[in-house]
Parts: C-alpha cells; structure tokens; sequence
C-alpha cells in the first residue's frame, strides 16, 4: 500500500468529476440488515441452499420465469425500455418484492466499472487484469477485487460480470487485456483470488466466458474443435482452479459452439463438467444474445438467458408447461440464482448506494497493482534505474506520454475522470474509442528529475523524432496498441508504423527505453537494439506514477511475464487467425428492438471451424515442444536485484515442494519462484507445466526458505474412457519418474528434483 502522504493529487477536472457520484441515499445497508425479519428464509442461521429452497416452494410460475432472464438491454441499446428499479448498468433482473429477494443489477468491470460517466459517477481504472497477472500476486488480485466489489456497492450495484480467465490460445485476441494469460494455474489462480475479493464486498461475480471464446473473429459463429484431454488440461483447468477458489454465483457461457453445440447450450460443458466435475454451486448466464433456444439450453444446463427474454420468457414458459422442460429443472435454475444471492449477502445485505467513492484510495489502490505488474524486460548496461541526481536531459517520445497512459476498451472501457485525455467529450465513451487516462508519465518523470530538462515529442514524424532524441542523454519512447473487444490485431507487429518509430529513435539516442502500452504480447524487431524495455501493459489511473517510480528506482521492479512474447506470427500455432480471412455474407438475423422481434439481412461471416490441433500445448509449452527459441519466455522478468535459488526438495508424493531463495543484491525486492514438473514418458507430452509458484519479498542478503503445495490434478493428465462412457472419464496420477525443476523463469530453471511415483 502506498502511505496517505505520498498520495498525489488529481487533476481539477478529475476531482470535480469524483465528486459528480451517485448521492447518499438515507437508507444505508445497516438499516437494512437490522430490519425485522419478514420471511422464514431471512433466517441467516439456515444454509444459502435451504433459504433458496423455502423461498422457490414460494414462486409462482410467473415469478419463476421472471427471474432466469433479463429486463432487455437497456441503455445499452438506443430504444430498449430501461426498468425504473435499475441501476443503468449492462442489464438488470427485476426482483420479487413479496417474497423480498432484491432485483439483480450487472455490470460491466472486467478492469474498473464501466459507464460512471452515464450517471455522473467515478470508477477506478485498475491496470488490465493481464499486468495484473503478471505480479504473481494472488493478494494482489484479491485487492483489485475489493476495489471493484466496493465502488459497485458504493453505486449501489449488486453484481459484476468481469471474471475473465479464457486462456490466451491466441496472442492477438482483442480481449486478452481481460484475462490472465496463457497458464491454467496462474490463469486460475489470478482470476479465482480476484472474484474472492470482489465477493467479499457482498458483491456477486462471475468466471467467464466459458468456454474456449479465445478469439473475437467470428466469435459469435466460430467453432472450436478440441478434444477432451487437450481441454480439461488447459482452458477448462483454468476455469476449474478459479472456481475451486471464489465459489462464484455465476459463470457466463460464451458465444461460441465447442465440438458443434453452442458453448450455451452444451451439455458436456455445463450440465457433465462444469456442474457435476467442477461441483459449481452458482448459476450459468448467456452472454449477452449469447441464448439460442429454450428447452435444449435449459435442458444442457443454461440457468439464465442475458439480457432479454426471447427464449427464457414465454417460449420457457410453455416448455415446461407442456412438460419439455421439468419443472424440478426450472425450479433449479431459479435454486442456483438465489442461492448465490444468499451466499454472497447480496440479500442480507442490499448495496444500497450509502457513500460515494473514494478516488484517491482507489488511486493507490491501482498503483500498487500497477507497481506489481509492470515487467522489465531488458535492462542492458543497468541503464536503469535512472539516477535523478545526476540526469541532465530526457526525452520522451509517442502515444500521448504528455498526457496520459491507454485502456483497453469495449464492455471493459472504463470512464476517463474529466473524459478522455486526448478527445475530451461528454457522456461515456464511444464503442470503440480509444481512450486515455489523466496520468501524465510526463509530469510524474518531471516530479522524479526536478533538475533535469523532460521534453515530450509526438513521434509523428519519425525523423523529427529522432532528432528530438540525439540531443537528450536518455530517451523514452511510449508505443501503443489499443484493443477492444468485437476485434483482433491481425499481426503481432505494432500499428501505426511504431517499429519504424522505435528504431529510428534508437539509432539516434543508444540510450533508447521503449515503455509498451499493449494488450498483449507483440513483437519487437528493434528489441536487439534498445537498452531498456517494460511492458507496461494498459497501466491505470495509478500507471504514471507506477512508472516513474519504476525508472528511478523508488520501486523495485517485480513483475514477470503471463505470456510468452513471440518474435513473429509465423511462429504461433496459427499464424492466420481462423476467420480472419473469411469475407462476410447476407444473413437472416432476429433483433429485439423495444420488444418487437424484427428479422433484416446482415452482412455477417459464415460459420467456421477453430480447429486447436495444439491441443493443451498453450504458450511456452508450445514453444518447448516445437524448440521454437520466443523473443521472451513466459514467467520472465528483471530486477535491481539479483537471486540465487538452492535446496529444492519434493515430498508427500509430489504433494509439496521447498526450496530457498536468497536476495544477492543491495535493493530489497520480490522474486517470484516458479516450479514445473515434467511428466513420465507414459504422459505423451514433451513439455513441463506450470505446477506451483511463490512471490517472495526479500530485504538485500535475506534468505527465505517456502514450502509450496502442488494438487495432484496439476501432475495428472485427463483420460478418456475408451468406451466413450464420460462417467468413465477422470484425471490419472501416472506411475513414473517425474522430474521437477525450480528457478526464475519457464526457461531458466537451475533447480532439479526427481520423484518416482508408483501405482
């Protein structure tokens, strides 16, 4: 945590705009909570399945309806009635008020809240929960959490749909800033921590999108193809861990088919994994017209259809009056959703709005995790950190650096305090827009080198630029690639001609620093020559002070690599995106348009195959597998100080692993341990996995011995029974010699332990 007295303060616009916040209501959700008790289940001694059970024995048909869908899209689509007890978020599920279960108000905030600007409000913009993921910090990831959980509560919010954990298959997917990587255990992880500090706000969250919704092309129409193995030791495993952590009300299937089936309406997938292997308790809702029939999604496990009610209304409704669809299944998606408000107190304890949020905690709240997450990824000569006391000229070029740090954007796109740096306009942001945020990595750089002189150029000009740069002693190039969702980057190289930038710079200045702005990895052909590379990612609110903080030293960088960074597209599994080059066609569509069922022609892509012929092999297990040598490995990352490992020792049956980790250097720092394991010859696999980790804080010459717990689904592979009888199906602990190995990075290991296993 940052201390109060070293808080900066917000620009006049952004202040102004924190105080614009929803007002105090004078009921608070103390006086809620004292009320007299009016319903058997408002018994808070009885479980949350036995409350949800008495008041289900209560509904009506109608009412049970009323709740497995949505009010419509509302302001989110120009003409949609919008229900007076909403709260103008991404949709909302009228309540019950004789029975006294609350309304259900969802809204976007995979990184911060979305649409504050709407409602003159003020949301925190957290870093990607990518950088996120790249401090390792499961701590970390349960205060981005709290930050979400509690702005929502202080709207007056009861439920967020971020929770982002699909797998990053596919480097280049517009939404990977959403996510957590390419690893099911740090994937898992990450997102699971993150829900379980989200839902301690009596918030309710989500896991999503599930399942294999690793690209945005044709994302609503492509399938993926992938066996059953491959995706229980991959995507779905990141799913498993997250759920296994934060037991979350709901998990939101995806638009696309897996193996044929709509993911929302694939039984394999909800009905035999998710609720019977996984044991999830919540419910599963649509993406948003993600809902594409009534008796066979109810029937394959679909609990509620987001946001509206073509399928989940009357066509419901009469499915199960004609008996297509039992009653005993109604009544348990209606079971699922209430007892998930029970669970997470959204009814014991209603968010009625009862303050207004707080900027500057949310601030710090956002540079701390900014501080984490930020990778150094080449630091030659120790150009860094730079030494204000004796740096006379810096010269910092590109991306607006003047003016302020991107976001991601689409449902993820938080609102700008005082509207976009770099197009101011009222009201939230366009779809599509991209934005920046009020933190100026010129001033905070000025603040840090008082005496030095700190120019900003625009890099417009590449030429210009360079010579910009000849005359500074170090230069700073910010390079960007903005991402959304409904989109993919179609290569790994930057837009805008900015590789051209970088090494027009570096030519000119051998003290180049390339700062990078992105959603996900890219390609760096000018990596060789630059000393100096953090990737940034899509840094916050806080992201500029983080940084600057960074490059002077005032915090010693910690982060290390979610994803494996590719030299070029040639190199990934598919060096085309599937859909990408497919040309759209006139397709009959239905929209719902203020209640009015309305069927036009759209240009749309025909349906497609994803096939993932790399089956479980994602990132460096690709890359290990087919002795491709990546421009950096997963799990990379650089300090101010040095580390030594020693001592790794396997026990318990490979149920625990120790070692020691001793800080070599003179700054204190945090190492994050990694440990694979390499499975016997029987696994068919030539690849290590990820099976445990461990963020160490260690003061200059401290040594620290950490004991670390492996669960034994990270050793096993999935098998399938031969017979195709999936009640056969389950994980296998092979008999084998398993050779665990230890050390900094995915591919710097110098620690090795065998273990033998037997049957």
């Amino acid at each position: 945590m940052i201390s109060p007295k070293l808080r900066k303060p917000l620009s006049m616009v952004a202040f102004a705009a924190a105080l614009c916040t929803a007002p105090v209501l004078s009921l608070s959700a103390q006086d809620h909570n004292s009320k007299t008790q009016h319903h058997p289940w408002d018994n808070k001694s009885l479980s949350p399945d036995e409350r949800a059970d008495m008041v289900v024995k209560e509904m009506t048909l109608d009412e049970k309806i009323q709740l497995v869908h949505g009010a419509g899209w509302g302001v989110l689509r120009a003409g949609d009635p919008v229900d007076p007890h909403s709260n103008f978020a991404a949709s909302y599920v009228p309540g019950i008020e004789r029975l006294g279960i609350p309304g259900i108000d969802l809204a976007d905030s995979a990184v911060g809240a979305r649409m504050a600007a709407y409602q003159s409000r003020y949301a925190t913009l957290l870093p990607s929960t990518l950088g996120a993921a790249a401090s390792w910090d499961p701590e970390g990831a349960q205060l981005y959490g709290d930050v979400i959980g509690r702005e929502l509560r202080a709207w007056g919010t009861n439920m967020s749909i971020g929770g982002g954990v699909d797998l990053m298959r596919e480097p280049r997917n517009g939404r990977n800033f959403e996510y957590a990587g390419e690893d099911p255990l740090l994937a898992g992880t990450m997102t699971g921590n993150l829900m379980k500090g989200l839902q301690a706000e009596h918030v309710m969250g989500d896991i999503k999108h599930y399942a294999f919704n690793d690209q945005e092309t044709g994302r609503d129409i492509g399938n993926a193809i992938i066996g059953h193995r491959a995706a229980r030791e991959s995507d779905l495993l990141a799913f498993q861990i997250a759920i296994a952590i934060s037991d979350p009300a709901g998990v939101m299937c995806s638009y696309n088919r897996v193996n044929g089936d709509y993911a929302c309406e694939n039984d394999w997938l909800l009905n035999q994994v998710l609720k019977k292997d996984f044991h999830f308790k919540g419910w599963v809702l649509s993406d948003w017209g993600g809902t594409h029939s009534a008796a066979k999604a109810a029937l394959a496990g679909l609990d509620q259809e987001m946001p509206e009610d073509i399928y989940f209304g009357e066509p419901l409704k009469q499915a199960v009056q004609k008996g297509e669809v039992p009653m005993l299944r109604l009544d348990d998606m209606d079971h699922r959703i209430l007892r998930s408000m029970f669970a997470t107190g959204v009814i014991d304890f209603s968010p009625y709005p009862r303050s207004v949020v707080d900027p500057f905690k949310g601030r710090d709240d956002a540079q701390h995790i900014a501080e984490e997450s930020i990778v150094l990824l080449k630091n030659a000569n120790n150009l860094l950190p730079l030494n204000a006391s004796s740096i006379h000229s810096i010269a910092l070029i590109g991306s607006h650096a003047d003016v302020g740090v991107l976001s991601g954007g689409g449902s993820a796109q938080v609102d700008a305090p005082g509207g976009n740096a770099i197009d101011p306009h009222t009201g939230s942001a366009h779809w599509g827009e991209t934005v920046y945020f009020p933190s100026s990595p010129l001033r905070y750089i000025r603040e840090h080198a008082p005496n030095a002189k700190v120019e900003f150029n625009a890099g417009d000009d590449k030429s210009a630029a360079a010579a910009f740069a000849k005359s500074a002693e170090v230069a700073i190039v910010f390079v960007h690639q903005p991402m959304h969702e409904g989109m993919d980057a179609k290569t790994l190289s930057l837009p805008d001609n900015q590789d051209a930038l970088v090494s027009a710079v570096a030519e000119a200045n051998p003290h180049t620093i390339v700062v990078l702005e992105t959603g996900g990895p890219v390609s760096m052909p000018w990596a060789e020559n630059v000393q100096g590379i953090f990737a940034a990612w899509y840094p916050g609110i806080g992201g500029a002070q983080a940084l600057a903080n960074l490059l002077f030293g005032d915090v010693n960088p910690s982060g290390k690599l979610p994803a494996t960074f590719a030299k070029r597209d040639e190199d990934l599994p598919h060096p085309v995106i599937a859909g990408m080059d497919l040309k759209p066609l006139p397709l009959e569509v239905e929209t719902n348009m203020g209640g009015h069922r309305i069927r036009h022609n759209e240009m749309r892509l025909p349906a497609f195959d994803v096939n993932y012929t790399e089956g479980a092999k994602i990132g460096y297990k690709w890359y290990e597998a087919q002795h491709i040598q990546p421009l950096f490995w997963f799990g990379f990352g650089l300090s101010y100080t040095t580390y030594e490992y020693s001592n790794l020792k396997v026990e318990d049956h490979g149920r625990e692993v120790t070692l020691t980790v001793k800080n070599t250097g003179s700054r204190a720092g945090a190492e994050i341990a990694e440990v694979y394991a390499e499975l016997p010859a029987a696994a068919n696999e030539n690849y290590k996995r990820l099976v445990a980790f461990d963020r160490i804080p260690l003061a200059p010459g401290e040594s620290k011995t950490v004991t670390m717990k492996i669960d034994p689904t990270l050793l096993s592979i999935y098998k399938e029974a031969k017979n195709g009888d999936e009640a056969k199906d389950g994980w296998d602990l092979l008999p084998g010699e398993y050779k665990f190995v230890a050390g900094p990075s995915s591919s710097t290991t110098p620690l090795t332990a065998t273990l033998h296993i037997g049957k």
